[in-house]
C-alpha cells in the first residue's frame, strides 16, 4: 500500500543514481524553430551571443519571462541538474530522475546582460521554498541558477547575497537557491516549448515574494 506522505517523501527528496531512472540513449522529440521568434531552438546559434540556464519552478511561466525581453534571442524549456538521461516530462514529474525543470536562454550581451537576466530570475519567483515552488511540489520545482563559465558563477553568487540580505531585511527566510556550473540540458517535449504563447490562458503559478533585487550594484561591485 502507498500512502501519499512517501510519495511526497519521493519527490522532495533528490534521487541516488541507484534510484534513478535509466532513461534513454537518443533525445525525445522536440520542436524545430522557437514558436515565438522562429529561431532555430537548438541553433546554430548567432556568434556573439552567450547562453544562461534558470530553474523557477514550472518552466512554462518563467521561459515566457525571457522570450519577452528585449536582447532574448531564443529560448528552451528543458530539464536538467538531474540523473537521468533523456528525461520525458512524466519521468521528471516522479521525482526519479532528479532534474528541475529550466529553462535555456541564448542572449545578446550587448544588448541585455546577465545582471538584468538575474533581477529577472530573482524578482520573478520565491527562492526561499526548498523543493517547490507556490503549489507545485517537489524536486522539479526547485530554484536553481545553472552558470556557463566563472564569471557567471561569481555574478550569480554575488547576486544572491545581495538578494539574500535584502529578503531577509523584509523577514522572509534564507535563500535555497541551487548554484552550479550548467550540467547538460535536455530539451522538453514540443507541446511544452513556449507553452503560454500556444496556450495564453494556461497556468502559471510563478510569484515574486515583492523584494526587490539590487542586482546590477552587487554585480559591479564583485567585478
Amino acid at each position: 500500500m502507498f500512502f501519499l506522505s512517501d510519495i511526497l517523501n519521493k519527490k522532495l527528496k533528490l534521487p541516488s543514481e541507484a534510484e534513478a531512472l535509466r532513461g534513454r540513449d537518443q533525445p525525445i522529440p522536440t520542436a524545430t524553430n522557437h514558436y515565438v521568434s522562429k529561431h532555430p531552438l537548438k541553433g546554430p546559434y548567432p556568434e556573439g551571443l552567450d547562453m544562461a540556464m534558470f530553474g523557477m519552478g514550472c518552466f512554462w511561466g518563467a521561459e515566457r519571462l525571457f522570450w519577452q525581453m528585449k536582447g532574448v534571442w531564443v529560448t528552451a524549456a528543458g530539464y536538467a541538474g538531474g540523473i537521468t538521461p533523456n528525461p520525458t516530462y512524466q519521468e521528471t514529474c516522479t521525482g526519479l530522475t532528479g532534474h528541475a525543470e529550466v529553462v535555456l536562454v541564448v542572449f545578446d550581451p550587448k544588448v541585455v546582460s546577465y545582471a538584468e537576466l538575474l533581477k529577472t530570475f530573482w524578482e520573478s519567483h520565491d527562492p526561499t521554498q526548498g523543493m517547490r515552488q507556490g503549489n507545485d511540489v517537489g524536486t522539479t520545482y526547485r530554484s536553481a541558477i545553472y552558470t556557463f563559465g566563472d564569471e557567471q558563477y561569481q555574478e550569480a553568487v554575488a547576486s544572491r547575497d545581495a538578494y539574500e540580505k535584502s529578503l531577509r531585511g523584509a523577514g522572509r527566510d534564507k535563500i535555497t537557491t541551487e548554484i552550479k556550473p550548467a550540467p547538460e540540458f535536455y530539451f522538453a517535449e514540443e507541446d511544452h516549448q513556449q507553452y503560454l504563447a500556444k496556450n495564453p490562458d494556461g497556468y502559471c503559478g510563478l510569484k515574486g515574494t515583492g523584494v526587490s533585487c539590487p542586482i546590477p550594484q552587487a554585480v559591479q561591485a564583485q567585478s
